[in-house]
C-alpha cells in the first residue's frame, strides 16, 4: 500500500514539473513597458491618455490594459508625443485622425455620433412608452372585467328576489 502512495506522490510531482515547464514559455514572452519622463506632468499626462484611448484590437480595454502588438505601438506613440512636449489635445487629435473616433471612449458630441450618445436615451423613453401602454391597457381591461362581473352578479340578485 505504501508503494502506491509513493507513486502516487511521484506522480503529481512530474505533472506539476510539466505544468511548470510549460508555463516558463509564456512568462518569458511577458513585457514591462519602462518609460523615463523628465518630469511629473508628462508621466500624468501619459497616463492619463493611455487610460482614455481604447485598444482597437481588444475594443473593451484601454491601451493601459491591452497587451495587442497595436496598444503598444500606441502606447510608443503617446509616450513619444508626450516627450516632444505636445498637449493632450493634440496626441487625442492625432490618434483620431489616424485610428477615428472610436479610439476615443468619450467621442465627441456630432452628426456622426449622435446615435450612440442619444441612441440609449431614446431606446429608454420608447421602452417606457410600451410598458405604460401596456399597463393601461391591463388596467382596462381589468375594470371592464371587473365591472361585468358585477353587472352579472347584480342580476342574478334581482332575479333571486323576484
Amino acid at each position: 500500500m505504501l508503494s502506491c502512495f509513493s507513486h502516487f506522490k511521484l506522480s503529481i510531482s512530474k505533472i506539476f514539473l510539466a505544468l511548470f515547464i510549460l508555463s516558463l514559455p509564456a512568462i518569458s514572452y511577458a513585457k514591462v513597458e519602462a518609460y523615463s519622463f523628465d518630469n511629473p506632468e508628462q508621466e500624468n499626462t501619459y497616463k492619463q491618455l493611455i487610460a482614455e484611448l481604447r485598444c482597437l484590437v481588444c475594443q473593451n480595454q484601454n491601451l493601459a490594459d491591452s497587451n495587442a502588438e497595436l496598444a503598444q505601438d500606441m502606447r510608443r506613440k503617446t509616450y513619444d508625443m508626450v516627450k516632444q512636449g505636445k498637449a493632450a489635445d493634440e496626441i487625442v487629435d492625432f490618434m483620431v485622425a489616424r485610428y477615428g473616433d472610436f479610439v476615443m471612449y468619450r467621442p465627441p458630441v456630432k452628426s456622426t455620433t449622435l446615435l450612440l450618445w442619444f441612441g440609449p436615451v431614446v431606446l429608454f423613453f420608447i421602452a417606457l412608452s410600451i410598458v405604460i401602454v401596456i399597463y393601461r391597457k391591463q388596467k382596462l381591461k381589468a375594470d371592464i372585467e371587473i365591472s361585468a362581473q358585477q353587472k352579472q352578479r347584480v342580476h342574478s340578485l334581482l332575479d333571486d328576489e323576484s
